[in-house]
């Protein structure tokens, strides 16, 4: 108990010790010395105080190649201490400021990577992870022979996959709000047509994404609700586009899971467009 009692009151003199020194050097006048402590604080993985210091230093060093390093260290020690937005931010300015820069094809990178870090799961607005493709598309279009480029290409097949997957849940949810509704309405009406769009234009957008099979199967789905919830004028119209959706999706996909089930749409179809 009194070792850890020790241990702990030693742990708070060293933090009070290395929050004193980090005061001290934050108000000293002397630049270069501001300027290697953060350094030091970088290199020894203190980012939060390099951070802190390399602020004010971006500014001070202005027109000097310090001013260089010390915002790209910035972005780094931002993106160290995983504020992905201020780094994405800041590693952009570098690349903007300094485009011929030893450290542009890095900035250019980590912009990419930042937002890619920063990007939320696919239920959530996707705007960063537009951000992060455009990002990754730029800088390999930029350094096409970078060893960062494996690792982007990787990352943008990822970012691609979440914004299908997110239409994905859009549809299915399109589909599940379908026949929430009741019966013949045009809310039920609206969702199975909204489904169907959905699943159409991520098709166009994605056409060789792992879902395609899923976008189909609910394109088959929605159509037969479509027609099933249909007013009577509409009703054979509808089946026939069910029948063609149902007998296009066996034709792509003659193994699929689903198979049955398009099956089963078939025939319920093909009973009321031969009567």
């Amino acid at each position: 108990m009194k070792r850890n009692l020790f241990v702990i009151v030693v742990a708070a003199v060293l933090a009070s010790g290395c929050a004193n020194e980090l005061n001290k050097v934050y108000k000293s006048n002397d630049y270069d010395y501001r300027y290697e402590y953060a350094k030091q604080c970088f290199a020894m993985g203190k980012y939060s105080n390099a951070e802190s210091l390399l602020l004010d230093l971006i500014s001070l060093k202005k027109g000097t190649d310090e001013a260089q390093e010390s915002l790209y260290m910035l972005a780094m020690s931002q993106y160290m201490n995983k504020d992905y937005e201020s780094a994405s931010e800041t590693f952009q300015k570098f690349f903007t400021t300094y485009p011929r820069s030893v450290y542009a094809e890095n900035a250019a990178y980590y912009v990419g990577r930042s937002l890619y870090m920063g990007s939320p799961e696919p239920r959530l607005d996707q705007t960063p992870t537009l951000g992060a493709i455009s990002a990754f598309q730029r800088f390999m279009d930029n350094y096409p022979d970078s060893p960062h480029r494996e690792a982007a290409q990787k990352s943008l097949f990822e970012l691609q996959d979440k914004l299908v997957m997110k239409e994905l849940l859009s549809a299915k949810l399109y589909y599940n709000l379908g026949g929430y509704f009741g019966n013949v309405n045009s809310n039920t009406e609206s969702n199975y047509i909204s489904c169907i769009v959905t699943a159409e234009n991520a098709l166009k957008l994605f056409p060789y994404s792992q879902w395609r099979e899923d976008f189909s199967m609910l394109i088959v789905r929605s159509k037969y609700q479509l027609a099933l919830n249909s007013s009577r004028d509409k009703q054979i119209e509808r089946y026939r586009e069910a029948e063609d959706e149902c007998y296009g999706f066996l034709n792509e996909y003659p193994d699929s899971p689903n198979r049955a089930q398009a099956e089963k749409l078939l025939a319920k179809c093909k009973k009321i467009t031969k009567d």
